[in-house]
C-alpha cells in the first residue's frame, strides 16, 4: 500500500470516526457503536504506524513497500 492510499485510508477512517462521535454527544453510542469506535481506534493506530514504518524505511535507503501492517496488540502496546 502506497503513503497516499495508506493517507486515503486514514482519512476515511477519520471522517467515520468524526460521524460516530457526533451521534456520541448527548445520549451516547449504543453497544454496537462503541464497539465499532474502539475498531476504528484500532484501524488508526496500525495505518498511523504503518506509514511511519514506510517514512522510515525510505529514509534510510530501504523499500518502502516491504513494511507490514503490524498487529493491534502490538501497535495498541506502543507508549506516547
Amino acid at each position: 500500500m502506497a503513503d497516499e492510499d495508506t493517507i486515503a485510508r486514514i482519512d476515511a477512517l477519520i471522517a467515520e470516526e468524526r460521524e460516530l462521535r457526533s451521534h456520541a454527544t448527548g445520549s451516547g453510542l449504543d453497544d454496537a457503536g462503541t464497539r465499532r469506535l474502539r475498531e476504528l481506534e484500532q484501524q488508526l493506530d496500525q495505518c498511523w504506524d504503518l506509514l511511519r514504518q514506510r517514512r522510515a524505511r525510505a529514509e534510510f535507503g530501504d523499500d518502502p513497500d516491504q513494511a507490514q501492517p503490524r498487529s493491534v496488540s502490538e501497535v495498541e502496546s506502543y507508549q506516547q
